[in-house]
Parts: C-alpha cells; sequence; structure tokens
C-alpha cells in the first residue's frame, strides 16, 4: 500500500490506479501523511482541509471524512487493521513512513548525501534519481485548499533542492556535456538562482564552449541589475574571472566546489 501526495493525492496498491476520493477526504489524508504517526489536533486537520470556510459542524465532518478515508483503507488493505486512528481531540496516521512517497523520497535523499559524504558518488546519483522519480507532477496536485496552496511551495523547493543536489554530485563525476541541456532548463525555469546559473556556466565552460559560459554570466547580471537592481554574488563574479582566465582550476578532475 503506497500513499502518494507528491502528485494527485489517493492510496494505491501493487499494480492499481490511484484511489478515487471526494477531495475533502484526499486533503485530510494530506493532513495526516505531511505527519506519519504525530497527533494532529481537530482544530489543525480542520484548518488543513477547509481553511477559512469550515462547516457549521467541523468536527462532524472531519469525523465523516475520517469513516471515508478508513473505508478507502479498507478497501485496498484487505484484513490489515486501519491506520486512521482517533486519539482524543484528534487523528493520527499509523503508517511505516516509507509507504507515503514523499518521505520514502526524503529517506533516499539522506542516504544520496551520506553516500557522497562517504565518497561513493555514483551510488548518490543513484538514490537522488530513485527519489526523484517518486515526485509524479505537482505535488497535492488535485487539492484546492490554502494550506494545499502553501505546502505545494515548500515541496516545489525541496525538488529543487533534490535536482540541484543531484546535478553538483553528477558535474563532479564529469557529466558535464549530458547536463547542459537540463541546465539550461533550469536557469530558464528560476532565471535569479546564482547556484543554477554558476553550474551552467561550469558545464558550458568544461565542454568547450567559454563564450557561451560568460554568456550565462552577462545574462544573469543584466537580470539582476535590471530587475532587482543588485549585482551577482561574489562566487558568480569569481567564476566568471576564473572562466575568462580559463584558470587550470576549472578544468574536470579538479575538486573545485563553486556552487
Amino acid at each position: 500500500m503506497e500513499i502518494r501526495i507528491l502528485g494527485p493525492v489517493g492510496l494505491c496498491g501493487p499494480g492499481e490506479e490511484t484511489s478515487v476520493m471526494p477531495e475533502r477526504v484526499r486533503r485530510f489524508l494530506a493532513a495526516l501523511a505531511w505527519r506519519p504517526n504525530s497527533f494532529v489536533a481537530d482544530d489543525a486537520a480542520v484548518e488543513q482541509v477547509w481553511g477559512d470556510d469550515p462547516p457549521q459542524r467541523p468536527r462532524d465532518a472531519l469525523y465523516t471524512c475520517a469513516t471515508r478515508l478508513r473505508r478507502a483503507f479498507a478497501e485496498r488493505r484487505l484484513d490489515a487493521p486501519c491506520p486512521v486512528i482517533r486519539r482524543a481531540g484528534g487523528y493520527v496516521l499509523m503508517v511505516d513512513p516509507g509507504c507515503i512517497d514523499l518521505h520514502r523520497s526524503r529517506r533516499l535523499v539522506c542516504q544520496a548525501r551520506n553516500a557522497a559524504r562517504e565518497g561513493d558518488p555514483v551510488a548518490a546519483v543513484a538514490l537522488y534519481d530513485s527519489a526523484l522519480e517518486l515526485w509524479s507532477g505537482i505535488p497535492l496536485s488535485d487539492l484546492g485548499s490554502p494550506w494545499a496552496a502553501a505546502a505545494r511551495i515548500s515541496l516545489e523547493q525541496e525538488r529543487l533542492a533534490n535536482v540541484i543536489g543531484r546535478l553538483r554530485i553528477d558535474l563532479r563525476l564529469g557529466h558535464h556535456m549530458e547536463n547542459v541541456p537540463v541546465l539550461h532548463r533550469l536557469a530558464a525555469d528560476h532565471p535569479f538562482d546564482e547556484a543554477i546559473a554558476e553550474m551552467l556556466m561550469l558545464a558550458l565552460y568544461r565542454s568547450g564552449r567559454q563564450t557561451e559560459a560568460l554568456g550565462c554570466f552577462d545574462l544573469m547580471r543584466r537580470r539582476l541589475i535590471d530587475q532587482l537592481g543588485d549585482e551577482p554574488g561574489a562566487a558568480l563574479r569569481e567564476l566568471q574571472q576564473k572562466v575568462l582566465c580559463r584558470d587550470p582550476s576549472l578544468e574536470p578532475g579538479h575538486e573545485l566546489v563553486v556552487f
């Protein structure tokens, strides 16, 4: 049994389609799955499900959501105990966090970072890939609540950090040319992110494209000045100078960290 929130929210067994549930039930599931095995008070759950427009009898409405969610679990877990537990004043989702795509992804990212620290970048990239494969689109994409909208922003930032973490390691493995298109797309989507610009410049330079690397810096500088009234940070300026001078430390094989 898998609980999915990194895309449309729902329950899914092996080889099954994601369950179809009313949106308020999916909102309740997401609220519980966000913090598995932790107590979620009724008031907090009501706010996450209905926002500023709660029903007249919110606890009764929440009880109905819980009943429908239990029914959805029962349809897929057969004789297994229902994980939606009522406690005084709230609910708990008693599950292995590994059955929730978000928490499984976080576990894999933690393992990837450990592998990188222990000097195994190949394993680190593979673990990052496994974590990113769990993201099946826009997280919480079928929920329209204010809580879901705020959570989506946080989750999308988390995913971007994972993508950047994976790319950093892959560049250190010498995979520059094949990552240039990926970095170009990221730079277009995040035009003020200097860490992405630095990685793109380095990948271009190490792919024999010095002029394009310098053009990347010039474009970022114009954006920052025109729209934010600011100059690029010290790291980006230092990298530009090294690219201009063809600094040997930029060559593949050097353990240079510029981002």
